[in-house]
């Protein structure tokens, strides 16, 4: 069964190329792709998307669905489905559930399950040390035996820097990615704000930007011992960017992310103490974002991710230092993120690269390329559609967005996940 999609803006993140084309499914995978004009080839099915953009599906590291334990919050059906709605392919979950992805048969069970219930690919996280604890690490080898693609304690840092240093080493050994949450888990506990002048006048506990470059040195001081595969979830201030960059020139195996809300949202959003804009780390200053954006134009920072964090209404409806941290972003990661867009700081290829082709290769998946023979794993959308958001209509079974009444710009009309349609 070949699909053609004809009329349609190609934008390839590999090429860094936006250009009127054709593609041509072929199964699961794509045939070819071509310019606009008569040398288009024959299929089965015609599909005229209207001159609207076609680019590798999102791959998003660090969604968190809730089962086992808080299935109440978000299931791998319901996270599938907002994924598919928000183009997302891929998604890489995370192993801070309850109990912690920390064994294989705890993953096997989540694999099973991903498998059954989502119409999308989901590729499972592990726990890098027991109960996610800090004291003792998982069976690395046998967890990657399971189909674990990576190793994270997610926002619990392991503060025994003998602990991780050991984690990285054993990690090196086996080839394993280790993603670590950058903030010195001290200065941040507790903290609902960044510190300054604006914390300080709403009251806020707050936490300097400094916890984020001291947990980032000292990360990049065991890389240099250890040699392990590495990437920081989410970078979020200027003052980490130095350091990130000195260790990229100096040839370590090292990556970074950032959070589509640090992105597109300051730490003024805070002011009507709302607590769908409480996430971890806080969000920051304006001069914190731009330093953020310019950094993921250049190429420093690798990728943006959704960071998805389901919380039900009773976790939020508190006062905001009591408040949980998260936010969901499943279907809002693609129309937030084209905030950048329309502002002119990041075309759509730097865009794609960011949200498909990087995290594509830092986990040696084949996804988030339009080249022949990749996968078909595709979002087609308009850039340019607005919308108001109605958080009650989102998929997702929780409904703590910061983009509730938001105006927003570009709505995913069809996802394909290997040549078949899952959405639109």
């Amino acid at each position: 069964m070949k699909t053609l999609l004809t009329n349609v803006r190609l934008i390839d993140p590999e090429a860094q190329t936006d250009a009127p084309g054709w593609l041509l499914i072929d199964d699961a995978i794509i045939g070819a792709t071509g310019p606009t004009g008569p040398a288009e080839p024959t299929a089965d099915n015609v599909i005229d998307c209207g001159g609207k953009c076609l680019a590798p599906g999102i791959v998003d590291i660090g969604v968190k669905v809730c089962e086992p334990g808080e299935r109440h919050k978000e299931s791998y059906r319901s996270a599938g489905l907002a994924a598919a709605a928000g183009g997302i392919t891929t998604m890489i979950t995370r192993p801070d559930t309850l109990p912690a992805i920390d064994t294989p048969e705890v993953l096997e069970f989540v694999r099973r399950r991903a498998n059954e219930a989502a119409p999308v690919n989901v590729l499972p996280m592990a726990a890098l040390t027991k109960g996610r604890e800090g004291r003792e690490m998982t069976e690395i080898g046998f967890l990657l035996d399971a189909g674990a693609v990576g190793f994270t304690d997610c926002d619990r840092v392991i503060s025994d820097t003998k602990v991780f240093s050991r984690a990285l080493t054993y990690a090196r050994s086996l080839g394993a990615l280790v993603i670590a949450h950058v903030q010195e888990p001290i200065l941040s506990l507790g903290a609902s704000a960044t510190s300054g002048k604006f914390a300080s006048l709403r009251g806020l506990a707050a936490v300097t930007p400094m916890a984020e470059r001291m947990a980032l040195d000292r990360d990049i001081a065991l890389l240099e011992m250890t040699g392990a595969r590495y990437h920081a979830d989410q970078i979020t201030t200027a003052r980490a960017l130095p350091a990130l960059e000195r260790a990229k020139r100096n040839g370590l195996d090292i990556t970074a992310g950032t959070s589509i809300h640090h992105l597109t949202l300051n730490e003024l959003d805070l002011s009507d103490y709302r607590t769908f804009f409480k996430v971890k780390p806080p969000l920051r200053s304006e001069d914190d974002r731009f330093a953020t954006v310019d950094a993921v134009r250049s190429g420093l920072i690798d990728i943006i991710s959704s960071m998805h964090t389901p919380q039900d209404e009773e976790s939020k409806r508190l006062p905001f230092d009591e408040a949980a941290s998260g936010a969901v972003a499943l279907e809002t990661l693609l129309p937030a993120a084209l905030r950048l867009y329309h502002a002119d700081h990041l075309s759509l290829p730097q865009l794609f690269r960011a949200l498909a082709l990087n995290p594509a290769k830092r986990l040696g998946l084949s996804s988030g390329r339009l080249d022949p023979g990749a996968p078909a794993d595709l979002v087609l959308f308009d850039p340019d559609k607005p919308f108001v958001l109605d958080r009650f209509k989102l998929l997702s079974k929780s409904k703590n967005t910061p983009f509730d009444g938001a105006r927003m710009q570009g709505k995913v009309l069809a996802t394909f996940v290997g040549g078949e349609k899952v959405f639109g």
